[in-house]
């Protein structure tokens, strides 16, 4: 017997792209599974009349459906911010929730900075993302190997095991320079790591997947070859795993991990966690 999901609506609410509030959001109703929650994505209100018109939408909504709508929200402007919250809604005040325990505890008042995070204020770092993505694109699969001394971390691992997707994540998110190599059959028969990858050993992580799984993904881009027999990604997994062993370097699977996962465990283990805002 399969159960019907309860329909919700929900709307994030920002004064710039609204995606962290989409982020925060998206973590805390995978929680509650038994709903089903329609998320409409709101940004760039930044005047009275925008924000009087979100509240509108909210109270037709709110009226059409019989129930309140749930509202995240990360406006900066406290006026925006009541009109909103005004409206017919649960509101989830995530900006002025968190300022306000902040503010006490720094001792000041924040600025009040409308779309600060996504600023010119914030050059420094928006350059360091750009820069780490076209380092990662350049140094995808191997292609380029010039410049690896630059690298925060080398991923190595079979063909199709999530090393592009992962790389590219750290670069878009955290400003992580992020190459990635292939493991293939002539690195297994010499039993050692291809000799442009040895003079950068600490700076190696490596990805693995199940068998099965790695023949599903290369059958969707090669069917029926060799390439994505399930014989042949049964030996390249085995004998990466062995040779990973071997070389000493750290690796998970990506099987069941997402690239939220994958990308935190590898700054974890490489000890690139520390930011500077």
């Amino acid at each position: 017997m399969t159960s019907t999901l309860i329909e919700r609506t929900v709307f994030v609410v920002s004064d710039s792209t609204g995606i962290t509030a989409e982020t925060f959001s998206h973590s805390v109703l995978s929680q509650f599974q038994q709903f089903e929650f329609e998320a409409l994505r709101i940004p760039f209100i930044d005047t009275i009349e925008k924000a009087q018109a979100v509240a509108d939408r909210i109270n037709k909504t709110a009226e059409e459906q019989g129930q309140r709508p749930l509202v995240f929200s990360t406006l900066v402007d406290p006026k925006m911010a009541t009109i909103i919250g005004a409206a017919n809604c649960t509101f989830l005040d995530l900006f002025g929730s968190f300022v306000r325990h902040i503010e006490r505890a720094l001792g000041v008042k924040s600025t009040r900075s409308v779309g600060r995070s996504h600023s010119n204020g914030l050059s420094k770092q928006y350059n360091n993302r750009i820069e780490a993505i076209n380092f990662s694109l350049a140094h995808d699969d191997g292609q380029y190997v010039q410049g690896l001394e630059q690298a925060d971390v080398i991923l190595v691992g079979v063909s199709r095991c999530g090393k592009t997707p992962t790389s590219l994540y750290l670069a878009m998110q955290y400003a992580v320079k992020a190459a990635n190599y292939p493991l293939i059959p002539e690195d297994f028969e010499r039993g050692t790591l291809p000799a442009t990858l040895l003079p950068y050993r600490k700076k190696l992580f490596g990805l693995s997947i199940l068998p099965d799984r790695l023949a599903e993904v290369r059958n969707e881009r090669r069917p029926d070859s060799t390439y994505s027999s399930l014989k042949q990604c049964i030996n390249e997994v085995a004998d990466a795993e062995r040779l990973m062993r071997i070389e000493g370097i750290p690796w998970l699977s990506t099987t069941t991990r997402s690239i939220e996962e994958i990308s935190t465990k590898i700054l974890e283990e490489v000890g690139l966690n520390r930011r500077v805002y």
